[in-house]
């Protein structure tokens, strides 16, 4: 199965993504609040997809993006923010993020991208 990094600074999203992705069956979740703690928990657990917000604390969403991405140029990442501009989806998918989601989410999407991306 298929281990799945949740990045968003507000414990309430991370806990709605958990919810949906453990009725689904992902069990391996591991959780970051900021982008730091992200890069961190990457290393340490190497997961097949992450799932990260752009707003937040300490550093933000793109710039963890880029960092990850070039720690391992592998790296899955799905943006989500509730700021659906389309010059942070620009930005998003052109720095290497597979998708982007926008906030408030629906189950159904994150269950069709993480289907679409893992298989």
């Amino acid at each position: 199965m298929a281990k799945i990094l949740l990045v968003d600074d507000a414990a309430f999203m991370r806990m709605m993504l958990k919810n949906t992705l453990t009725q689904a069956g992902y069990t391996e979740l591991c959780e970051a609040e900021d982008g730091l703690k992200a890069e961190e928990v990457y290393k340490e657990e190497r997961p097949d997809l992450v799932f990260m917000d752009i707003t937040m604390p300490n550093q933000d969403g793109l710039e963890t993006l880029k960092k990850i991405r070039a720690y391992d140029p592998n790296a899955t990442i799905v943006m989500c923010s509730a700021m659906g501009q389309e010059s942070m989806v620009m930005e998003s998918i052109k720095s290497g993020a597979k998708d982007f989601i926008v906030k408030p989410f629906k189950p159904e999407r994150i269950l069709s991208t993480v289907s679409k991306i893992l298989g």
